[in-house]
């Protein structure tokens, strides 16, 4: 059986990175070294003082230490590794530039007033949940003992329940919605015969090549030798 440090080694760089950044900003704010209202992505700020970190920021805030937030943070641990360890294996670019195109489909959607949400980290990680369920459609999942289902059903097992115990729809919704996007244009749409318009930019090929976050296969770029990442590991993506 591993340790928790050789789990913690174990684990994909961008799930890694993801999971990580966020439970250092949940513990900076238990400890009152932070504010949520510093990082909230509030447009006034935003487009008027421009405080443009709110941007980036709101998606690494899963609310305070509690019940929810460690099932969220499960969620980044189990679907998001599943992705990255399966789908997109060696396809760090493209798991990295899904999750962009996630966090840049979601501000747009909140954009919309009625659709605001100060913190969309919440929806990012429904977003990965939402891929996943489509990537394994018919492994079967057991909620709390109680129910056992498909897992293309999950998303909205998990929205229902949120539902029931309170927390906000739209946050959930949001990230299907985002999810969606994403699965129709990566594999739906060329399936059905159209072309992959959602390719990874060569930025972001490049920015994986630097730092060294993982494996590529067929990258257009290679690593510098020189290069050093923080999370270095394996990485995916969706491939048809």
């Amino acid at each position: 059986m591993s340790t928790p440090a050789e789990y913690y080694k174990s684990l994909p760089p961008v799930s890694k990175a993801y999971g990580t950044i966020c439970v250092l900003t949940t513990a900076a704010y238990q400890l009152g070294l932070l504010s949520p209202l510093h990082i909230a992505l509030i447009p006034e700020l935003v487009f008027k003082h421009f405080q443009i970190w709110r941007l980036f920021t709101n998606f690494f805030f899963l609310g305070k230490f509690s019940i929810n937030f460690g099932i969220r943070l499960l969620m980044i641990a189990r679907y998001g590794v599943q992705l990255e360890k399966g789908p997109f294996e060696k396809r760090t670019a493209d798991f990295l530039w899904m999750m962009i195109f996630g966090a840049i489909t979601l501000l747009a959607l909140s954009a919309v007033p009625p659709l605001w949400s100060p913190f969309l980290g919440i929806s990012m990680v429904f977003m990965l949940l939402y891929v996943w369920s489509r990537e394994y459609p018919n492994a079967q999942i057991n909620i709390y003992g109680l129910v056992s289902l498909k897992a293309f059903y999950l998303p909205w097992t998990m929205l229902a329940l949120d539902v029931i115990f309170g927390s906000p729809l739209m946050p959930d919704l949001l990230g299907i919605v985002a999810g969606h996007l994403y699965y129709f244009l990566t594999v739906l749409h060329p399936l059905s015969g159209g072309r992959n318009i959602l390719k990874t930019p060569l930025w972001v090929h490049r920015l994986v090549a630097r730092w060294r976050l993982g494996v590529q296969s067929n990258s257009p770029v290679q690593p510098s030798s020189s290069s050093s990442g923080a999370f270095r590991g394996r990485s995916y993506r969706l491939d048809r």
